[in-house]
């Protein structure tokens, strides 16, 4: 998330002409949109990062549950 907010950052900047970002050149902000859909569609997949958030979110969901179910037979 913090690449896409540079990237959306750095155009902003480049396409209001803002201090010393005006002569940035567009070729860079492309590369990073570039960069960011590889990373997300593919190396992110590869390294198995997009699967853990969902799994720390239904290990989550699954404790809170036999917590639930563990404190009403009590």
């Amino acid at each position: 998330m913090p690449l896409i907010l540079l990237i959306v950052a750095l155009a902003a900047l480049r396409f209001f002409e803002v201090w010393r970002f005006a002569d940035l050149s567009w070729w860079i902000i492309a590369g990073l949109v570039a960069f960011a859909f590889v990373w997300f569609e593919f190396i992110e997949k590869m390294l198995g990062l997009d699967k853990k958030k969902e799994h720390e979110v239904q290990d989550r969901r699954r404790n809170e549950r036999v917590k639930k179910t563990l404190d009403k037979r009590r």
